[in-house]
């Protein structure tokens, strides 16, 4: 069943409300935000807490950090070639290739999952050259040669749905 996009919003938000919650922070939508220079929004009131929201159908994320941070949701489905082409790394391209036919849409989705939460951390959003944030795996272990951030991933559903996770290691914004 397809939950409409008004829905995943108010989900991925009462999310947000529960986490800062644990922070004695109120959030309802007349909590009052500021849009960085590209537009991710953080608390007017709180600018040193920093979180990140997504939601995809079925699946709502949210992250809340100290530090700079982003995260992306998606339902594993039929991926788009000319997504491929266009925002995925020779060596990623392979390695999807590589993959056996029936693990190549959760591939996909582990890879672009965490090339969004990278640039939603750095706040840039997709305007970023994708092809730079590259990204493979070593057993269980995400491998990259992005410095400044640490990456998690979640598989949930037995692979149906995939949760990536982009947190800066530090207070300063280090941009590649």
């Amino acid at each position: 069943m397809d939950i409409d996009k008004k829905q995943q919003h108010s989900h991925a938000h009462a999310l947000l409300r529960e986490c800062l919650k644990r922070r004695d922070i109120a959030y309802t939508e007349d909590t009052p935000t500021v849009r960085g220079n590209l537009g991710k929004p953080s608390l007017a009131e709180h600018p040193e807490v920093h979180y990140n929201l997504s939601h995809a159908n079925g699946i709502a994320a949210c992250i809340v950090s100290d530090r700079e941070c982003g995260i992306d949701c998606e339902q594993v489905r039929e991926y788009r070639p000319n997504v491929l082409k266009r925002a995925f790394s020779e060596r990623e391209r392979q390695l999807i290739r590589d993959t056996p036919p029936e693990q190549r849409d959760l591939m996909f989705f582990r890879l672009w999952t965490l090339k969004e939460a990278y640039v939603k951390a750095i706040g840039i959003g997709i305007s970023y050259p994708l092809t730079e944030a590259e990204f493979s795996f070593d057993g269980n272990r995400i491998v990259t040669d992005i410095g400044g951030y640490s990456f998690r991933q979640y598989l949930i559903r037995d692979g149906r749905f995939v949760v990536s996770v982009c947190e800066q290691k530090d207070q300063q914004l280090n941009r590649r």
